[in-house]
């Protein structure tokens, strides 16, 4: 185990190193222990992702605010409690009913929740996330609201294959990002690309991401 815990320190140095320093690296830590996701942090990892809330949360009790907690799979609606307890950051806001719900809860906390909306960049019917040409209306109507805030897009991409192949998807995204920001809407501040993976974060590092969420290249592959 000990090992295997080097190997992880290892890895997150690496790829800190050949990261620019703007981007923010996300460990994705979906299966991932408790001990690995400490091993991260003590190399410097300084946010965590997490695809599933009920994963999540005994990890985030266990590790605490050392660092900064990523919702970075679909959210359900009946979710969105836990995930505005938990969660410094939701970045799959993909419909105006999920939008209110983090709203609704973020009111009742008193806080203001930073999130991201998920941009389906290839219109692919199988995933989740918002049609590129439906984004501003959803980019506006969220603006009204006072206890989340948009920061930016997320956008999956291909998970495997040809990195390349990812390239169109992130700078469809892209586009959209520069869109909604040349807009000045109040209430939203686009700060934050979050795309590409283990994959292709290389690749949309190229085509503008300042988030990368990367979980197979620092921890090995999932058991």
């Amino acid at each position: 185990m000990d090992s295997q815990l080097d190997n992880i320190g290892e890895a997150v140095r690496r790829i800190l190193d050949t990261i620019p320093p703007d981007v923010v690296l996300i460990a994705a830590g979906k299966t991932r222990t408790v001990e690995e996701i400490d091993a991260a942090i003590q190399a410097g990892v300084t946010h965590v992702g997490y695809n599933y809330i009920q994963e999540a949360i005994p990890i985030i009790q266990a590790i605490g605010h050392r660092v900064s907690w990523h919702m970075i799979g679909h959210l359900q609606r009946n979710k969105a409690k836990l995930a505005v307890q938990y969660f410094d950051m939701i970045e799959t806001v993909d419909s105006w009913r999920i939008a209110q719900a983090l709203d609704h809860h973020c009111e009742n906390l008193e806080k203001i929740m930073p999130i991201l909306v998920e941009i389906n960049s290839g219109n692919e019917s199988n995933k989740t996330g918002v049609i590129p040409d439906a984004v501003d209306e959803l980019v506006h109507r969220i603006s009204k609201l006072k206890h989340i805030h948009v920061e930016g897009l997320m956008t999956m991409g291909p998970r495997f294959g040809d990195p390349e192949e990812s390239r169109p998807y992130f700078k469809a995204t892209r586009e959209v990002f520069e869109r909604i920001a040349a807009r000045h809407l109040p209430n939203v501040s686009m700060r934050y690309l979050s795309m590409g993976m283990s994959n292709s974060y290389r690749i949309a590092i190229e085509e503008g991401a300042n988030i990368v969420r990367i979980g197979t290249k620092l921890f090995g592959e999932r058991q």
